[in-house]
């Protein structure tokens, strides 16, 4: 297992992460705990989760599994979504993010969590006041490392903007959704990660199990999977080109004698900025499969044909500046008149 330093801190994660999603869905008590065994046993250390996964379910169950191998491992949880029907049981506002850590510790069975990400957007609070009170958490030990999701390139600009004028923990993590099917971030959020040095650990590098060998070239319900159940499943994100990509990584995939799964997930933790993947299963079975994920690398035809298939159409002004820098490099020594 390959461990990477999250963004410019020294915090070292490992590139294969554990989504917990799962824990009291599909997965009760002993087959979660089947999951973190296996994945500790494979050199995963770190373990992501959210307060109201399964109903609350997924904080509690992960703590329990975890045990006394918490201090070896890295756990992060979000805040946003509702935890009640109050109008504070949301958001980003002070209040809520004071309560919800509390939930969160509790449900976890843990002192602190290392990283706490604010889950979703929430334009009705001010970035400073959330920036603020995920501040006071870091100084009073309950949070190592702040971060957040779904957040848009110039929005976490500002939020970084803001960390660093007024002297406040800043975001040292993104987390948004990446895939061979959903390339968005390469435009400006993982340009932007890079330059400031957020680490970036990215959700569903499967697609909702769209790239896992499964479907086929043109089929986007299977029965017993979650496109049949609606759940988690980012259909509506793919890019239009979707099953061409596809059927190119099932040839390359089988070119390589390797798992579509396998072969997806290691393109995404290959390329530039990215930290970890989290990965999910139903399962301890599924899990195994998806683990051997390490030790190895796509070759050069592999990147290639995947990378042109799936490859973002231009958009302005990228497309316009692209050669910008050879433009300049060639004006050296033009005589002037």
């Amino acid at each position: 297992m390959e461990y990477r330093r999250l963004g410019r801190t020294g915090l070292k994660v490992s590139e294969f992460c554990l989504g917990t999603m799962t824990f009291g869905h599909s997965a009760d008590e002993n087959e979660s705990q089947r999951m973190v065994d296996m994945a500790i046993d494979a050199g995963v250390n770190f373990f992501d989760t959210a307060n109201t996964y399964a109903d609350f379910k997924s904080e509690v169950l992960l703590g329990k599994t975890l045990g006394d191998r918490r201090n070896d491992c890295v756990v992060a949880t979000k805040f946003f979504n509702p935890v009640g029907p109050g109008p504070n049981d949301s958001g980003m506002s002070r209040l809520h993010i004071m309560n919800a850590i509390e939930g969160s510790l509790s449900r976890l069975s843990m002192d602190h969590v290392d990283i706490y990400y604010i889950h979703h957007v929430d334009v009705e609070t001010p970035l400073e006041e959330m920036l603020r009170a995920l501040d006071d958490l870091v100084h009073q030990g309950k949070v190592r490392y702040i971060a957040c999701s779904n957040y848009q390139a110039w929005r976490l600009c500002d939020a970084l903007w803001i960390s660093e004028s007024k002297n406040l923990e800043r975001f040292e993590c993104y987390q948004p959704q990446y895939s061979l099917v959903v390339r968005d971030i390469e435009q400006e959020l993982v340009p932007l990660c890079l330059q400031k040095g957020v680490g970036v650990v990215v959700w569903s590098p499967l697609a909702g199990g769209f790239l896992t060998g499964k479907y086929r070239p043109g089929e986007r319900s299977l029965p017993g999977t979650r496109s049949e159940e609606s759940w988690v499943y980012p259909q509506r994100y793919y890019a239009q080109n979707a099953d061409e990509t596809l059927e190119s990584l099932l040839k390359t995939a089988e070119r390589l004698g390797r798992s579509p799964a396998q072969v997806a997930i290691r393109w995404v933790m290959d390329q530039p900025g990215i930290t970890s993947a989290i990965v999910g299963a139903r399962g301890a079975e599924q899990l195994e499969k998806n683990l051997d994920i390490s030790g190895w690398q796509i070759d050069e035809e592999g990147m290639n044909v995947l990378g042109d298939v799936s490859h973002l159409p231009e958009r302005y002004p990228e497309s316009m500046e692209s050669g910008m820098v050879e433009r300049r490099s060639a004006a050296v020594g033009i005589p002037q008149s």
